[in-house]
């Protein structure tokens, strides 16, 4: 005999209305634009206000505040990845189909999402553990992985150096110096990235010293200082 329960529908979880999506997506953009110019610590009253939204729609779609920062660092890591993944596969703008010129693109546009200046974000109050992060970090790291392995295989970009070191390079060349607004710092960004990026094309014109940087370095380091 079929019992009531296995009978009964299946329940249909509602999906979010699509006014409240757009309103999710202005506050994690006014939220990321805040914290890289003031600090992950600015007041959600000042988020509301240039999200469009009320406190209580922000509240009620990140009631704490490390719910918001985790938002902001994923939108980031997916914008990036995005543009590996593009590189990677030769898409995007012309010049794509040379590796080198995909790698500079991707650097540049990583650049523009301000990664540096998110970093002081990820303290050792931050859950790098999350499995929303760690899932987007494996993506961004493949992606990245590709570009700098097409890029070395056509032997256009040296192979002493791994992607450890390119992603070095965008946290620091993006993060402003100490007591620098970061508005007056992004004219340097760029021409300073270009100088970097005319170092890692092949022939090298000089030996590195030490060995070239792993995303394994960079874990292990990342974990040895929280």
């Amino acid at each position: 005999m079929t019992s009531t329960a296995d009978t009964a529908p299946a329940r249909r979880v509602p999906r979010p209305r699509a006014d409240a999506l757009r309103n999710r997506e202005r506050i994690v953009t006014a939220a990321r634009e805040m914290f890289v110019e003031f600090g992950s610590q600015v007041p959600y009253d000042e988020i509301a206000r240039r999200a469009g939204v009320g406190n209580a729609t922000l509240y009620r779609n990140f009631p704490e505040r490390a719910d918001l920062v985790r938002e902001v660092v994923l939108s980031i890591m997916a914008r990036v990845t995005e543009l590996a993944e593009q590189g990677a596969e030769g898409q995007g703008a012309e010049g794509a189909d040379d590796p080198f010129v995909a790698l500079r693109r991707f650097t540049h546009a990583a650049a523009d999402e301000r990664i540096g200046a998110l970093c002081p974000m990820l303290d050792g109050a931050f859950d790098k553990d999350h499995p929303d992060l760690m899932a987007e970090r494996e993506r961004l790291e493949a992606a990245v992985q590709g570009l700098v392995d097409r890029a070395q295989r056509a032997g256009r970009l040296r192979a002493d150096v791994g992607v450890g070191d390119l992603m070095v390079a965008i946290s620091q060349l993006t993060r402003p110096l100490p007591g620098s607004a970061c508005g007056a710092f992004d004219q340097f960004v760029h021409r300073h990235l270009q100088l970097f990026l005319d170092g890692l094309e092949a022939p090298a014109r000089s030996e590195l010293p030490g060995r070239a940087v792993t995303l394994e370095d960079l874990r292990r380091d990342a974990c040895s200082a929280s």
